[in-house]
């Protein structure tokens, strides 16, 4: 008897490809939610050190002015305490461009999260589906094999009646 084949066997490996994807997509996304978050811990970072820049400028320009510094000098100064303040906020406008953009990948994921789940539950469906329909083959083939059993032993059995029926001997048959 010739072996059944799973008529649904290619739906099952379009499923598990889908299934591979959308876990590769999902990780994809993850990596790139984690190189964000990295990106603004440096973002603040830089701001904090812009912020520390501040106030040790701040401080030297008191300090220059308790002494009795040039005029010249403050005002460059005062210039350069400008130019950081434009820089910290620069840098906050980022930080915040990238807190926007840290909420798009972290929505990406839970997309990505979702289609891996759907992908792979629908796999598992297709899984548990041939699973019954071989246990359903195993069921008719042992259900086959027992009537065929069945019918041999009848015929046997009628053999034997026939034999002590009819008197013929064991060499006849």
């Amino acid at each position: 008897m010739p072996k059944k084949v799973y008529r649904l066997q290619v739906l099952l490996r379009i499923k598990e490809r889908i299934k591979r994807q959308s876990e590769m997509a999902l990780a994809k996304a993850i990596i790139t939610l984690n190189k964000e978050k990295e990106t603004l811990k440096t973002l603040e970072k830089e701001k904090d050190d812009i912020i520390k820049s501040f106030k040790n400028a701040r401080k030297d320009m008191a300090d220059h002015v308790k002494v009795g510094g040039k005029i010249g000098y403050s005002h460059v100064h005062v210039n350069f305490l400008d130019k950081l303040k434009d820089d910290e906020e620069k840098k906050e406008e980022e930080i915040d461009d990238q807190k926007l953009h840290i909420e798009d990948c972290e929505e990406k994921v839970t997309s990505a999260r979702r289609d891996y789940i759907e992908a792979a539950n629908q796999f598992k469906v297709m899984e548990k589906h041939k699973e019954l329909w071989e246990k359903k083959i195993k069921n008719e083939l042992s259900a086959k094999e027992a009537k065929e059993l069945d019918e041999l032993g009848q015929v046997i059995h009628q053999l034997k009646s026939w034999r002590s029926e009819g008197g013929a001997s064991d060499g006849d048959v």
